[in-house]
């Protein structure tokens, strides 16, 4: 039997994509033969984009797309590994469309938009062969699709934070409520949107700082209710001091301008998703034992 060496398992990487125990594996059973070994891991995981798949996909971007009417649109986050790919020109054209493809086709999930027929193939076919051109994994996270009655509004900030909006009023206050809540990133337009979950944690947190003041029982229920009244005013739309002028809240502004907003989406990029952070020395000596 051959010793499998840590050189030889960064090497084989390198070739590979693959993740470091399964190149030791192959290593193992091909007995230390490099040929033999890039071989299994073809056959074991596919094709470079089924290789890439494992991998995390942190960064990306957030398209938006509009109908001329301003009755439909939709906004998608679809992620890649690193911030370089999320500039390449492939992958910007590819969330685009998407976002685009989104608002006409209306799909009813991920799963369905990536069985859609596209360019010359599927939409998943399309996303495969983009991985195999550029070497990293990317995936259609999520996206939010929006038909109304009234107006739609967006705004992009930087491609990684993406808000659409659906209003009422002239598109300047559109434009201003999109800009407004991708600044603030609120949490629902007013406290009936917020998660009560979230609430009861900022209570949680109010009784126990409460506690320890040493106040009366009567005191410390107005502490806590003032936390959670001041916590609700900061996350929703409508109590937010606006941002073009501080000294009149949304709601103020949206009552001086005769325009409503009936629902909003919001998507930063990556946001929730766990960034995999490796010591690749390190991750080589555990992988060889060494």
């Amino acid at each position: 039997m051959a010793a499998i060496t840590a050189a030889m398992v960064k090497e084989l990487r390198e070739k590979t994509d693959a993740p470091m125990m399964e190149c030791k594996k192959a290593l193992t059973e091909a007995d230390g033969d490099m040929a033999r070994a890039e071989e299994i891991l073809r056959v074991k995981l596919g094709s470079k984009a089924s290789k890439a798949a494992s991998r995390v996909t942190a960064e990306g971007l957030v398209g938006l797309y509009i109908a001329e009417d301003s009755k439909t649109g939709a906004v998608v986050e679809i992620n890649c590994e690193t911030d370089f790919v999320a500039k390449n020109d492939d992958f910007i054209n590819f969330v685009n469309q998407m976002a685009e493809l989104i608002a006409k086709q209306n799909p009813a999930d991920v799963e369905a938009l990536s069985a859609l027929p596209y360019a010359e193939g599927t939409v998943e076919s399309t996303r495969s062969a983009l991985i195999g051109k550029i070497g990293e994994n990317m995936s259609i996270r999520r996206f939010q699709r929006i038909e109304t009655e009234n107006l739609l509004a967006s705004y992009v900030h930087g491609g990684r934070i993406g808000v659409l909006v659906e209003f009422s009023g002239d598109q300047e206050v559109g434009k201003d409520l999109a800009m407004h809540i991708a600044a603030t990133k609120p949490k629902a337009i007013d406290a009936n949107g917020v998660p009560a979950e979230e609430i009861e944690r900022e209570r949680s947190v109010a009784e126990q700082k409460a506690s320890e003041s040493g106040k009366p029982a009567d005191i410390v229920t107005k502490m806590v209710d003032g936390s959670v009244a001041k916590f609700l005013k900061e996350v929703t739309l409508l109590t937010q001091p606006f941002v073009k002028n501080d000294k009149q809240t949304v709601e103020q502004m949206l009552k001086e301008k005769k325009a409503s907003i009936s629902s909003f989406a919001m998507f930063v990029v990556g946001e929730g998703i766990e960034k995999q952070v490796s010591d690749f020395a390190a991750e080589v000596a555990a992988a060889t034992g060494n």
